[in-house]
C-alpha cells in the first residue's frame, strides 16, 4: 500500500486526514495507533474504496483507489468494522457469510465451499444455522471476520478488533489472525491496545491529527515521550521495568518474551558474579 498526501474532510467540516503519507509492505502485520480522532478508521475506509480520496493518492496492490476500481478492491481488501452489529445482519450465520461471495457473482458451489472454509477458520461452522442475534459479541466478531474471509481478500483491515472481548476472546482472535498471516494475508489492525500491538505487530504506525506521527518497529511503543504525545500508554511490561531503573538494562522490554529473556540474562550474570566473588 502506498498513500501520498491523503486528505479527507467530512461534511460537518471535520478534517480527519491532513496529508497522510505512508507505505505498508505486502505480508506485514501492522498496528495503526493513535488517540481518538487521529483518522485511523477514516484511513482504513479508503483502502477498499468505501471512501475515495478528496486530495492525494492511495494505491493498493498496484491499483489506484478511485470510483472505477472500488468494486474490485472490495474483493481484495476486507474490512472488519469495530462493531460487528454494523456488519452481521442476515437471518442466519451461513447466509451472512455467503452474502459477499454471492454478490461477487460466484457459482453456488464455490460460494458454499468458501462459506464452509471461512466458518471453519473462525470456529463458527457449528453455529451456521443460528440467528446472529443469539450470538455473543465475540462470536459476532468471528462471523464478521468469516464474512470477509469468504471474499478471498489479500488484505484484511480490522478496526479495534479487541474492543469488548474477554481474555479468551482476544486469544482466539489472535490465533485466527496468526493463521491468516501464515497464509500470506497482509493484516492491518487499528487499535489502542498497546500490549497487543507490541506483542503482535511487526510494524507500527502512530497517527495524530490526520498525519503520521511516527512509524517503525514495535520498540516505538517503549518511548514514553512518543506514546504520551500520541495519547497512548506504555505497554504493561515496559511500565514495570521503568519502575526498576536499578536493573540497568540495555533496553526497555515491551513484550513478555523480552522480559523473560533479559531477566534470565540478568540472573545468570549475577549468579556468575557471585561465583567469581567466592572464588
Amino acid at each position: 500500500m502506498e498513500v501520498e498526501g491523503l486528505h479527507y474532510t467530512y461534511r460537518d467540516g471535520t478534517e480527519a486526514l491532513r496529508g497522510l503519507s505512508l507505505s505498508i509492505p505486502r505480508g506485514s502485520r501492522v498496528a495503526i495507533m493513535g488517540p481518538n480522532g487521529a483518522g485511523k478508521s477514516t484511513f482504513l475506509l479508503h483502502l477498499n474504496g468505501l471512501y475515495l480520496p478528496q486530495k492525494g493518492r492511495v494505491q493498493v496492490l498496484g491499483r489506484e483507489v478511485n470510483a472505477r476500481t472500488a468494486r474490485e478492491l472490495r474483493s481484495l481488501v476486507g474490512l472488519v468494522f469495530q462493531d460487528p452489529d454494523d456488519q452481521v445482519f442476515s437471518p442466519t450465520v451461513y447466509e451472512d457469510v455467503a452474502f459477499g461471495p454471492l454478490n461477487m457473482g460466484l457459482p453456488p458451489e464455490e460460494v458454499a465451499g468458501r462459506v464452509k472454509e471461512a466458518l471453519l477458520a473462525v470456529g463458527m461452522w457449528d453455529h451456521r444455522e443460528r440467528h446472529p442475534s443469539r450470538l455473543s459479541y465475540g462470536q459476532k466478531k468471528r462471523v464478521a471476520i468469516a464474512g470477509v474471509l469468504a471474499m478471498g481478500p489479500e488484505i484484511i483491515a480490522l478496526d479495534e478488533p479487541m474492543a469488548y472481548l474477554d481474555p479468551q476472546g482476544k486469544e482466539a482472535l489472535l490465533e485466527i489472525l496468526g493463521r491468516l498471516h501464515a497464509r500470506g494475508v497482509t493484516i492491518l489492525v487499528a487499535t489502542h491496545d498497546v500490549d497487543m500491538a507490541a506483542a503482535w505487530a511487526d510494524h507500527v504506525i502512530i497517527m495524530k491529527e490526520g498525519r503520521v506521527l511516527a512509524r517503525g518497529e514495535p520498540s516505538l511503543l517503549a518511548r514514553e515521550d512518543l506514546v504520551r504525545e500520541a495519547g497512548l500508554g506504555l505497554p504493561l511490561v515496559t511500565r514495570i521495568f521503568c519502575a526498576l531503573p536499578e536493573l540497568e538494562l540495555p533496553f526497555l522490554p515491551y513484550t513478555c518474551e523480552q522480559a523473560v529473556r533479559v531477566l534470565r540474562e540478568k540472573l545468570l550474570a549475577d549468579k556468575n558474579a557471585g561465583h567469581a566473588g567466592i572464588g
